[in-house]
């Protein structure tokens, strides 16, 4: 019988291509998806589901419809950028409803069908919650968040044979760099007029520079093979820092003074 995973936030980039990947490999694949179309663009190799992380009633029909489950794959997730000073309320209570509330609300209704099957839990995070960007407060502080969250989990299921693993992306060239440069205008807008005199010269650069810095990233597979290793390995390790620059922002992170790392960061954005 091959083994059933569900994967959250697979319409595209990381994702479908995860959930493309664990298909060839003989998995049972369940994604994740919030659109009829992006349902159909996955083809006929995975099961299509609608679900909102953000939605209490699509996860219990989720858990209800896949009623056994050897597997999840914690991947939804947005990002918002902006100026702490002037970033909406709203926007970052958005950004942790998706990337940290609507990943443990998966993973809690998830759990006891993985205690049965003895299952793992592979949660997409990223080397932002190693080494913060200015401007990048509400997207890397949540990130953060989940890697705490998926160290007190990892040691909490272990008792059950439950692994859960942290995928930790560098630079990733996928559709989510195209989404935020669509959102540079809307969120220089909704900043208001004395956050754009203040901030929109720097945010403009850091945006900048960002997003040249992913799109000359790796490929989505890089994360996808990765996950196939935390999926299939005998003793998958805690942490997989995959992709472009991954394990060198997750080391300066760890090892550099901060007044230092701050100033490398700066210089790195063009904010020096």
């Amino acid at each position: 019988m091959s083994k059933t995973v569900l994967i959250t936030g697979a319409s595209t980039g990381i994702g479908r291509a995860t959930a493309l990947l664990l298909a060839r490999e003989g998995f049972t694949v369940f994604a994740g998806v919030r659109k009829d179309a992006d349902a159909e663009a996955l083809g006929g190799t995975v099961t299509p589901i609608k679900l909102d992380v953000t939605d209490t009633g699509q996860i219990t029909a989720a858990a209800q419809r896949i009623g056994r489950l050897d597997a999840l794959v914690n991947n939804a997730g947005i990002g918002v950028t902006g100026p702490l000073e002037h970033i909406p309320l709203d926007a970052l209570r958005r950004q942790y409803e998706v990337n940290v509330f609507g990943q443990v609300a998966v993973t809690q209704a998830m759990l006891p069908m993985l205690r049965v099957s003895r299952g793992r839990i592979v949660t997409v995070g990223s080397v932002g919650s190693w080494i913060t960007l200015p401007f990048g407060g509400p997207l890397c502080s949540s990130k953060h968040a989940i890697r705490s969250l998926n160290d007190a989990l990892r040691m909490e299921v272990r008792p059950w044979g439950i692994r859960a693993v942290l995928i930790e992306p560098g630079s990733i060239h996928s559709d989510a760099v195209d989404k935020l440069e669509g959102e540079v205008e809307p969120r220089l807008e909704s900043i208001g007029p004395e956050g754009r005199r203040l901030y929109e010269a720097a945010y403009r650069t850091m945006t900048s520079a960002g997003l040249k810095e992913e799109r000359s990233g790796s490929s989505p597979d890089v994360v996808a093979r990765a996950v196939l290793q935390a999926l299939t390995a005998r003793k998958p390790r805690a942490r997989y820092p995959v992709g472009k620059k991954s394990r060198l922002m997750s080391t300066l992170g760890r090892i550099v003074p901060q007044h230092t790392l701050d100033a490398l960061r700066l210089r790195a954005l063009g904010l020096s």
